[in-house]
């Protein structure tokens, strides 16, 4: 592969990518020859990630570093408004690709739930999709950009359910619909939607499950092991390629076979 690899110049906006499968996505993406707008509610950790790219890709228009940190809070539509302006603003062009892999958890049995915990939950990983789906379509329209890939990072959870985790289940079982509508929609502008749906991977959200119960997921798995945020990261690369340009409305898990 040359250094300017399958996404050389192409504009890549991950949200979440201050840590984990966010993290991941961006340096591989980046190494793949692709420009990134990193963008987090951590904004420090955005930066942080920025600072950690391979720095081969094509600088922007104006000639600067090819790749930028920026804050957002996905569930705040105003927030998403302002991020995709500024990323026009300092790369001259809206983003042909974008990894939501922005993500919260707040596990409680379903007896003890609190509606806050529900809606903030749906409202960072549901809604949040939402709104940066949205936002870089309409960008890509107005451009007259020809085609993109938005990738969203659902997971397993939404479609198997998990104990404590009614409100993340829920959220992650709508951007798999979420998905496929958009993919319908969306395809006669040449962008094309796919749903990335990762299993037991281990990333922050992991640190505070106790090892033992690790070790009993990881003996769930029929490949013998949990999953890294790299396993994740490589699946968006093909998903955010034109090895994929035929493949629109998909889920794909990364799980290592887990619940097949």
């Amino acid at each position: 592969m040359g250094s300017a690899g399958r996404l050389g110049g192409a504009l890549a906006l991950v949200t979440g990518g201050a840590s984990g499968i966010g993290r991941a996505v961006c340096a591989r993406l980046a190494r793949e020859g692709a420009r990134l707008a990193v963008a987090d509610r951590d904004e420090g950790g955005a930066r942080d990630t920025v600072g950690g790219l391979h720095s081969g890709g094509t600088p922007h228009a104006g000639g600067g570093p090819p790749h930028a940190a920026f804050e957002v809070d996905v569930a705040s539509a105003p927030s998403v408004t302002r991020l995709l302006a500024r990323v026009q603003e300092h790369f001259g062009v809206p983003p042909t690709i974008c990894v939501g892999c922005a993500g919260v958890t707040r596990d409680e049995f379903l007896l003890r739930l609190g509606e806050g915990d529900f809606q903030e939950v749906l409202g960072v990983n549901l809604t949040g999709t939402f709104l940066v789906t949205q936002a870089v379509a309409r960008a890509l329209v107005a451009a007259g950009a020809p085609g993109g890939s938005i990738i969203h990072v659902g997971s397993i959870v939404g479609k198997v359910g998990n104990l404590g985790q009614a409100n993340y289940a829920a959220s992650k079982a709508g951007v798999e619909g979420l998905t496929r509508t958009c993919a319908k929609e969306l395809a006669r502008f040449g962008i094309r939607c796919n749903a990335v749906l990762p299993g037991f991977i281990v990333t922050p959200m992991t640190d505070k499950v106790p090892p033992k119960v690790l070790e009993k997921f990881a003996g769930m798995v029929p490949m013998g092991r949990l999953g890294d945020p790299q396993d994740v990261a490589d699946v968006c690369a093909f998903l955010a390629s034109g090895d994929s340009s035929y493949i629109t409305g998909a889920s794909v898990e990364v799980t290592g076979g887990l619940f097949m």
